[in-house]
């Protein structure tokens, strides 16, 4: 496995993050531990969950699979930079409105403690707000998250889902607080979704904040099996992006075939030589998924092949101010 900083902070994190969204969903218990074990033994350190995944009335169940694996020991936890998120509805009947979607100190301190609780650890390195919420002041929001710095029940803070001005702001108010900021943002980022270029991934670049690409295959539709469904798989299986998508994925597919290359694989690599990306997120079902995701990493894509790339998906046409003026 390859290392790289989370952004400008002294982390080191494998360049592979292991998703967990699938974990109490599509994936049991059993073979979500198979796959946890496995990525730990193939180097990957860096762990991403949320605290609504599992969805619904099952939220929260993904970090308790994650906690009961920990538990088994073996240094599990000790060798894992784990990031979780919070913003997401965890309310339920008695709650009241302060559970509800949204950012807050109320919300960062509830929700970090039911994290821990779940996860059963005392720490997180990397909490994640999971969506921007520009009603709440970062006044309210940086004080809250240096109190949980302080307290040592996170390592360092990261967003995700956050528009360049967002991050903009995240960061000059974390000056006038004296620290840090975030060291990352996760974002929705792949071959098909390259609206980033324009804003997000060159204000992190300035900013020395760390990228963490999300839907890297784009619900699957880069995975090489929308051309080709596989029964019962509900990701890859849409007809109708399929179809409007149909020539670059064949496109894609022969060059993939000519580089002798799973399309997934290649789509992986594609986000790793991106501007300022630490790591996409891949979210294996099965441990067979894993295995086939772990040489990613060795793969090199030479300048005309990253070519052949634009030319099949092209992007918006550099950052912005030039992809749109003079």
């Amino acid at each position: 496995m390859k290392f790289s900083q989370l952004g400008r902070s002294g982390l080191k994190v494998s360049k592979l993050c292991l998703g967990t969204m699938n974990f109490g969903v599509d994936t049991d218990e059993k073979e979500s531990f198979r796959i946890m074990d496995a990525a730990l033994d193939a180097g990957i350190n860096f762990f991403d969950t949320a605290n609504i995944y599992g969805w619904g009335k099952n939220a929260g169940r993904t970090e308790e699979i994650i906690g009961r694996w920990f538990a088994q020991g073996g240094n599990r936890r000790e060798r894992v930079v784990l990031a979780t998120k919070f913003y997401g509805d965890m309310s339920d009947e008695n709650d009241g409105p302060n559970q509800e979607a949204g950012l807050s100190a109320y919300k960062l301190r509830r929700h970090l403690e039911g994290s821990l609780r779940r996860l059963q650890t005392d720490h997180i390195e990397l909490y994640q707000m999971h969506h921007v919420d520009r009603n709440v002041s970062w006044d309210e929001l940086w004080e809250a998250f240096n109190v949980a710095l302080h307290q040592g029940k996170i390592g360092y803070v990261g967003s995700s889902n956050f528009a360049g001005r967002d991050l903009v702001k995240a960061q000059y108010e974390a000056r006038n607080h004296r620290m840090l900021g975030l060291v990352s943002e996760q974002h929705k980022y792949s071959l098909l979704c390259r609206l980033p270029e324009l804003e997000v991934l060159p204000a992190a670049e300035e900013l020395g904040i760390g990228v963490i690409a999300w839907s890297p295959l784009d619900g699957g539709l880069l995975s090489g099996h929308a051309l080709k469904p596989i029964e019962g798989s509900k990701r890859a299986n849409n007809p109708e992006r399929t179809e409007r998508y149909r020539e670059q994925l064949v496109a894609f597919e022969a060059l993939c075939r000519e580089l002798g290359e799973s399309e997934a694989n290649v789509a992986l690599a594609w986000t790793l030589v991106q501007l300022s990306m630490t790591a996409p997120i891949i979210g294996p079902r099965t441990l067979g998924q894993l295995e086939g995701a772990l040489r990613v990493v060795d793969i090199q894509l030479d300048e005309a092949t990253l070519k052949r790339l634009d030319e099949i998906f092209p992007g918006p046409g550099g950052s912005a101010p030039k992809a749109y003026a003079w």
